[in-house]
């Protein structure tokens, strides 16, 4: 069974109020891995549908779905059921990555209103669905955060047939337990063993920056253009410089706990 609480909710808390590439530039710090191996979403066609509830942060959770396949759904007495039984065996907060296993056929939509509240009375903070969503807005109402390729109309015979495995979206693998921050831009999903620092990474850089490369490219008046250019070049040598050393003392203190 994966870790779903391994981080204190202040630090989930503290997290959402960046947004997800923010959180992106502290996963930079603390991974030993390729950049281009992040679990992010690398495919276009992701669509915040409720951008006005800001960032989500939880752990994932897993499900993958039908809806244009009615005997299935005749085959299968309480499917929802059985996707709520899994969500409430898991503490939250969490973020459902639900799979459409008929995409790019969509036929109709596990999330709307009714399954988005009794999603957020279950933990979920979010969803996740590389199909469709519809009751965007009034999910919304009831607290809970969508995101999907596209908007539809119908649930057709909607049916979660699996739960609980790692999930192939976005050009990534989502396994249940990672820890996802997600907003308009996108999602990002981190394993356990890179968030120890995450918070203080994420602190870290957004910092940095305010004091170096940003404030290079506010501060403007009574400099030439190439007296701009220089600045810049600096600050990013400034930043370059002490993030290097930030990543640095995250390697010591991760040899240290081997």
């Amino acid at each position: 069974m994966p870790n779903f609480d391994y981080l204190p909710h202040s630090q989930l808390l503290e997290l959402r109020r960046w947004n997800t590439p923010t959180v992106y530039n502290g996963w930079e710090c603390v991974t030993k891995r390729n950049r281009l191996d992040c679990n992010c979403s690398w495919e276009p066609g992701l669509v915040d549908f409720t951008p006005q509830l800001g960032p989500m942060v939880g752990y994932a959770v897993t499900v993958e779905y039908v809806c244009g396949d009615a005997a299935e759904r005749a085959a299968r007495s309480d499917p929802f059921g059985e996707l709520y039984d899994y969500l409430a065996s898991i503490p939250g907060p969490k973020i459902l990555f639900a799979r459409d296993l008929e995409y790019p056929d969509s036929k109709g939509s596990i999330f709307g209103e009714v399954t988005g509240n009794a999603y957020r009375a279950l933990g979920c903070v979010g969803a996740i669905t590389d199909g469709s969503a519809r009751d965007v807005d009034e999910a919304a109402y009831g607290g809970i955060k969508l995101m999907a390729r596209r908007l539809c109309v119908g649930h057709a015979y909607s049916c979660p047939v699996r739960f609980g495995g790692a999930v192939e979206m976005y050009g990534t693998t989502i396994r249940p337990g990672m820890l996802v921050h997600a907003d308009k831009y996108g999602f990002i999903a981190i394993p356990e063993d890179e968030t120890p620092y995450l918070l203080e990474a994420t602190r870290f850089c957004d910092s940095l920056e305010c004091k170096t490369t940003i404030t290079a490219g506010r501060e403007r008046e009574g400099r030439t253009a190439q007296q701009i250019a220089e600045r810049l070049k600096q600050e990013n040598a400034e930043y370059s410089r002490r993030n290097a050393e930030f990543v640095a003392e995250i390697r010591r203190r991760y040899a240290e706990q081997k």
